[in-house]
């Protein structure tokens, strides 16, 4: 199940004209922010759900997927333009703006069980019934190609970097960027940034492998994933790809950093990145070209002040 560089190509090839090239802004010197937060959907999402689908024969019964949130609005959003039919599980924990947002996209929503976890049970059970096509939230090869596609995007655009910080969660979005930005041939490094409550990563780095982890905290409804994809745990340990925690607390702080300095609407998953450095568990070497990857915006705009 690996994915290889040629296969991000072959999905920005896919994809193209189906989702945005989103900007990147230089804040400072060498440091940039790469803002997936106006990416259709919300988030980078979008990208690995156009792909999955494209890559696949879908039947009748349309798409299935189970998510924290953003997932499934990438899933509903690319069903939609698609002409599917598409179904979302989402845990008791997702933001009632992402559930709201579900529905007005035109999918079929059930909300089930306390964590992720228990909704993935779920859409799985219902996938066996219906025959739906399951659009997995990062544990699959054309939905980790997708989400690659934003690292090809990045480079180009910085004219290449020393190093990206990037949130996780079930691991799809940072193996898919280590493979898209080269970073699994050795440049540039790759940081993952994880919230203390949901060190998934952090765990299967330590452990040697993919690991049940007690997940919770303020960034849950999208990094909440309890366990590592074997897909993107493959790609990361290969390419060394390290771990820092941030505190629930660290990550307020850089969502209202965001608001109050950029006005960037950022969730708490899409600021988790930028907490690192705003906090100093990351710091900058003296002319390090670092960009942060800003991953989500599907947020109540009445708690950014």
């Amino acid at each position: 199940m690996a994915v290889s560089y040629d296969d991000v190509l072959a999905a920005a090839d896919r994809i193209r004209g189906r989702v945005l090239r989103t900007p990147v802004v230089e804040v400072g010197e060498g440091l940039f922010l790469k803002l997936e937060t106006l990416q259709h959907s919300g988030s980078f999402k979008v990208r690995g759900a156009f792909n999955r689908m494209l890559s696949a024969a879908v039947p009748d019964a349309g798409v299935i997927a189970a998510s924290g949130g953003n997932h499934g609005l990438a899933v509903a959003y690319a069903a939609r333009a698609l002409g599917l039919r598409a179904e979302i599980f989402v845990p008791e924990v997702s933001s009632p703006v992402k559930v709201a947002g579900l529905r007005a996209l035109g999918a079929d929503v059930t909300q089930t069980g306390a964590i992720y976890s228990e909704a993935a049970e779920a859409a799985a059970k219902r996938a066996a019934e219906t025959g739906a096509l399951e659009v997995h939230a990062y544990d699959h090869p054309d939905v980790v190609a997708g989400q690659g596609t934003l690292g090809l995007e990045l480079m180009e655009q910085t004219g290449g970097v020393d190093t990206i910080l990037i949130a996780v969660g079930g691991g799809g979005f940072v193996a898919g960027v280590t493979v898209g930005s080269g970073a699994s041939q050795g440049a540039p490094v790759v940081v993952a940034v994880e919230p203390e409550r949901c060190p998934t990563l952090h765990q299967a780095l330590k452990e040697g492998r993919p690991v049940p982890v007690a997940v919770s905290g303020v960034a849950a409804d999208a990094l909440g994933a309890s366990r590592l994809g074997d897909v993107a745990y493959g790609i990361v340990e290969r390419a060394g790809v390290r771990s820092l925690l941030v505190s629930d607390d660290a990550i307020e702080a850089a969502r209202r950093t965001l608001w109050a300095e950029y006005r960037i609407a950022a969730e708490h998953a899409g600021a988790t990145a930028y907490a690192a450095l705003l906090s100093g568990a990351y710091e900058r070497a003296p002319g390090e070209r670092v960009v942060v990857v800003l991953c989500g915006s599907n947020t109540d705009p009445a708690t950014l002040g």
